[in-house]
């Protein structure tokens, strides 16, 4: 065996290793639904609120908002994180603002730039039935433990793009979606989401990240919640993330660096190589300026978005 047969064998095997620990267990099944629940009207933008079924016997609320002039068909960014008010800024019923989230509402901005966004609650709100307030981070761990003790060869990570590859569903049957022109984007938690989501997902067209984690030692990937005890022997047959950018083929692909990514993370994204032979594919922004982007890092970010959404 050659040097190069050998490296097609060994890319090969890693990318059937990804794919086993990503996929849907067989007896994950259930029925498609999707239900409207309430129409809203705000000053920057309109939403509608649906529920989606997401797993046997389980359900998100799963939130689509609309610039104010929808041209349609638009183009359409899909926003995962840990609940879709949270992209807005405010709730949706006493429009009580949210401080925590500000800088960060990704919904809400795009909307202004005529794009449709869609966001759904992340499992720790919907796998289990749970008396804990939303942000008591105890549903994590309890979730991820279900989980496991449900589907043994499943993964949190897994579950994340699973509930979020049905977010591209709904867009890709909305009529107001240009189904071409698909983006995804989120921070923190919402960029591991949508780094996952976006390589799988040839639907997708262009990823935006903030701050997710790119190196193993950058995040918490080793939590029950995302791999859990597999991480360890996911870094020894050597896995890494610039695989899956390779294997969506170096689709345009954004990381904002601030806190937890930084230059490490633009080295181990390099590997993938073909970002070197097509730059303008690759954004990455070390703002080094905390978890949070400032607003120009952000806004540098939905400018590649929107450049390949074009």
């Amino acid at each position: 065996m050659d040097a190069q047969t050998g490296e097609q064998v060994g890319t090969a095997y890693l990318k059937a290793e990804w794919e086993k620990r990503l996929a849907k267990p067989e007896n994950y099944t259930f029925k498609k639904s999707f239900v409207l629940i309430k129409r809203y009207e705000f000053a920057e933008c309109n939403a509608e609120l649906y529920s989606q079924a997401n797993g046997p016997g389980t359900t998100q609320q799963v939130l689509i908002v609309l610039p104010k002039k929808l041209s349609a068909p638009a183009p359409a960014v899909a926003i995962p994180f840990y609940f879709p008010a949270a992209m807005l800024g405010f709730e949706l019923e006493s429009l009580e603002e949210l401080p925590f989230y500000a800088g960060i509402t990704m919904m809400t901005d795009l909307a202004k730039k005529g794009i449709i966004t869609i966001s759904a609650e992340a499992y720790h709100l919907t796998y289990l039935d749970l008396d804990l307030p939303r942000n008591d981070f105890a549903r994590w761990q309890l979730s991820g433990e279900a989980l496991k003790k449900d589907y043994p060869t499943w993964s949190g990570v897994g579950k994340l793009m699973a509930d979020t590859s049905l977010l591209i569903d709904v867009l890709e049957d909305d009529p107001r979606v240009d189904s071409g022109k698909i983006g995804i984007a989120g921070h923190s938690l919402g960029g591991k989401m949508a780094f996952y989501t976006g390589c799988f997902d040839p639907r997708i067209k262009v990823v935006l990240t903030s701050d997710f984690g790119f190196c193993w030692e950058q995040s918490n990937w080793e939590e029950i919640w995302y791999w859990g005890k597999d991480l360890e022997t996911m870094k020894k047959i050597g896995m890494e993330h610039w695989q899956l950018l390779e294997y969506s083929g170096c689709k345009p692909f954004a990381l904002l660096a601030g806190k937890y990514d930084n230059e490490s993370s633009l080295t181990m994204i390099l590997q993938a190589h073909k970002y070197k032979e097509s730059p303008e594919k690759l954004c990455f922004v070390n703002h080094a300026s905390g978890h949070r982007p400032p607003q120009d890092a952000l806004q540098t970010g939905y400018e590649f978005l929107l450049k390949h959404l074009k």
